[in-house]
């Protein structure tokens, strides 16, 4: 059975009701929590971008029993290696094991702040093969020295660490970030259904692990409602891929790049309106391309709680099903 989860996410709600999301997620039966973990929102109009390393110190708190993952980290130029280590490891104890650090390469979008450039993605791969070299070291428990072509440690140790190492997801989008995860990573990330990087993974040693993807939906009773809503706050997810994502530096260039996108672009992948079996098929899809995790996105902070209230009566029962 296809594991269903619920994604915080933080660009488009303040900080308080994500940790209240968390709650009410486990309540609901949804198998596990995704956030986001951005210094950026996508668009101006979806206005949040907190902490998210904050947010899930919180949500430990107030849950039990639902598995918590950043969705996910980049830790090669914003955060260093050795820092991203010590906040998972100590997510991992506050959580009581319940703990998945995902990381991925990055985006433009998040990582120019600190001001030092963004590197072609060559190089983003190679710094984040030895970022995640780092990261498991130091999950070791021991003292860590390091000099790589990027980064440097130097006699680094974390003191606080879970019972057992946190285990690490790993985001790719093609054979090489697919290599990678295979190689080094615990659980595989693919926002969509791409069965080609799933057997990639799968081939470069991956079998067997799970594989995580993510599902967008735009509840509403009203249909026509929830499509608009959509274009207004998820035009960029249709704005150019991966390749054009991943460069684009402010909320204002991926607006510009989504200028053009319609209401019914964004419909074409986003289930808008309150169709049971649009979800279904939508999960469907992932099911077929070999995942095992989907965690499910609601568009509009302010249809939260009616998605709620849906998931809980008549959407998660359906998908329990599948």
């Amino acid at each position: 059975m296809v594991q269903i989860g619920y994604t915080l996410m933080s660009e488009q709600t303040p900080a308080r009701e994500l940790v209240d999301y968390a709650a009410t997620a486990e309540r609901i039966g949804f198998d596990y929590a995704v956030i986001s973990d951005h210094y950026f929102p996508w668009l101006e109009e979806m206005g949040h971008s907190p902490y998210c390393w904050s947010v899930l110190g919180a949500a430990a708190q107030v849950t039990e029993r639902i598995p918590l993952m950043t969705y996910v980290t980049c830790p090669i130029m914003r955060y260093h290696p050795a820092v991203v280590a010590q906040k998972a490891a100590t997510m991992g104890v506050l959580s009581q094991g319940r703990f998945t650090l995902g990381l991925g390469s990055g985006e433009n979008l998040n990582e120019h702040v600190i001001g030092e450039g963004w590197p072609p993605v060559d190089t983003r791969h190679r710094m984040f093969a030895e970022a995640i070299e780092i990261i498991k070291e130091l999950f070791g428990g021991g003292y860590v020295t390091y000099q790589g072509e990027f980064f440097d440690v130097d006699s680094a140790k974390l003191y606080d660490l879970p019972e057992e190492p946190v285990p690490i997801g790993i985001a790719a989008s093609g054979g090489q970030s697919a290599e990678i995860a295979a190689a080094y990573g615990d659980v595989l990330v693919v926002n969509e259904p791409m069965p080609d990087v799933v057997q990639q993974f799968n081939a470069a040693g991956g079998q067997g692990k799970p594989v995580y993807g993510q599902l967008s939906l735009a509840y509403d009773t009203d249909p026509e409602a929830a499509r608009q809503r959509a274009h207004q706050l998820w035009r960029w997810a249709a704005a150019g891929g991966w390749k054009v994502m991943a460069e684009l530096p402010g909320p204002v260039n991926f607006a510009a790049a989504a200028s053009a996108v319609r209401p019914e672009d964004v419909a074409e992948t986003v289930p808008c309106g309150n169709d049971v079996d649009a979800v279904v098929q939508g999960v469907r899809k992932f099911a077929d391309a070999g995942y095992t995790h989907v965690a499910l996105v609601q568009i509009g902070h302010d249809q939260q709680q009616p998605f709620f209230d849906w998931a809980e009566k008549e959407l998660l029962p359906a998908l329990r099903a599948l």
